[in-house]
């Protein structure tokens, strides 16, 4: 006989187990550091002498292009940081960088059982959901430090995705706002927010500048949709890619990747109606650089790579209408319209069902018309402070914050 267990079961019970376990280990080391001093004569014992100083944790490989900037920086300076990963072929396990240490700890379940019981000062992440499903916060791991990857509203994570980090970095002073909002709503401590601009852009756009020229080509549309049951496929479809075939103009389908893990069947689906061709391509590049250039124009929904394509590469977007439900997101709570939503008719295009024949029409009028080049400038200044010193901000505070811990902890 087979037993299911939902997940909603299955994540409770691996809590309680990862608690049990946890507790126990906390007893056993108390008892150890007591014997310690008795064995000692009562003189004083250090109990943790093994705690990391510096850890990212990043639960996927697609996310190392946010936190090599910082890796840099952090080796630049001479200083030890782990990266520990839940992708057995993330880059950074084959980065040169002598004071990166990378470690593969597992996937999913597994890599959270590590977590959960990490000995760190700080750890830096950009996954959302923690102390809310499996990533339980570790008693030994005194601050737990959210970065954004993406520069939208902080408020598109799912439910109480960010309640229980203690620091975040973030981008701009409306985000900042939105967090302070969810905080009194739900009753919560105040963060430790800090502004420091966005490392993994300043870093697009310098790599940008140094690259070469983009080649003579047909106009390219890219289609880059986000996931999930407001995305452009679940609303639309496979029925948007046969209408920018009729376009003439080259077409780029780039799926989220996590669609080919929630939504396999879909785009399965899709993938064999429209394979590729001399006029249609698929794309899953891990590094998102090289498609993003060579594209003149990108069709999305509310996927954080429109703001990276209008906004590092400074081209005009088309989004697609998709009647996003707020319901499963943190925005829920709040009554003040998304940023998101403000942006987005600055620097493109709404895209409706009833518009998609007139698509070819909306790409060449976006191409055209200086006033979406203006909005880009504004959106840009809106949502992305301190442009081009990200990297020196984000390093700067985490320095800070560890030397603001251990005297605290001295102190005590």
């Amino acid at each position: 006989m087979k037993f299911y267990i939902d997940p909603g079961t299955g994540s409770m019970l691996f809590a309680i187990l990862i608690g049990i376990i946890g507790a126990l280990k906390y007893v056993i080391r108390m008892t150890m550091v007591k014997l310690r001093f008795i064995l000692s004569g009562g003189k004083k014992v250090e109990t943790n002498s093994g705690r990391i100083p510096y850890v990212i944790f990043s639960d996927n490989k697609r996310y190392w292009n946010v936190f090599e900037p910082i890796c840099r920086e952090f080796d630049r300076r001479g200083i030890d940081i782990v990266y520990m990963t839940a992708s057995p072929d993330d880059p950074v396990l084959e980065c040169q960088y002598e004071h990166v240490k990378g470690k593969f700890i597992g996937k999913n379940n597994v890599a959270f059982a590590k977590l959960n019981f990490l000995n760190a000062t700080i750890v830096l992440s950009t996954t959302p959901g923690l102390d809310v499903y499996q990533w339980k916060r570790s008693k030994d791991v005194q601050c737990y430090v959210h970065i954004l990857h993406a520069a939208s509203d902080v408020t598109l994570y799912r439910m109480f995705g960010i309640d229980y980090y203690d620091s975040m970095l973030l981008s701009s002073q409306y985000q900042l706002e939105d967090v302070r909002k969810l905080e009194q709503l739900r009753q919560l401590p105040e963060k430790d927010i800090h502004i420091v601009g966005l490392p993994y852009m300043d870093e697009m756009v310098q790599r940008l500048k140094n690259s070469d020229p983009v080649e003579t080509h047909d106009r390219t549309v890219l289609l880059a949709p986000s996931w999930g049951p407001s995305a452009i496929f679940s609303k639309f479809g496979g029925d948007i890619i046969k209408v920018l075939l009729k376009t003439g103009y080259h077409v780029i389908v780039r799926p989220h990747p996590q669609s080919f893990e929630s939504e396999q069947d879909m785009i399965g689906k899709i993938m064999k109606e429209y394979p590729e061709s001399e006029q249609l391509e698929w794309n899953r590049d891990v590094d998102n650089f090289d498609v993003l250039k060579r594209s003149d124009i990108l069709i999305s929904d509310f996927s954080g790579v429109t703001f990276d394509f209008a906004l590092v590469y400074d081209k005009p977007i088309i989004y697609a209408d998709t009647k996003f439900d707020k319901a499963p997101y943190d925005a829920w709570w709040l009554e003040e319209d998304l940023w998101t939503t403000t942006a987005l008719p600055r620097i493109g295009v709404k895209l409706t069902e009833e518009k998609m024949d007139s698509l070819k029409e909306m790409i060449d009028t976006c191409l055209e018309d200086p006033k979406f080049a203006k909005g880009r400038k504004e959106v840009r200044n809106e949502t992305w402070e301190y442009f081009g010193e990200g990297t020196k901000r984000t390093v700067d505070w985490l320095l800070n914050k560890y030397s603001q811990l251990t005297k605290e902890e001295e102190d005590k």
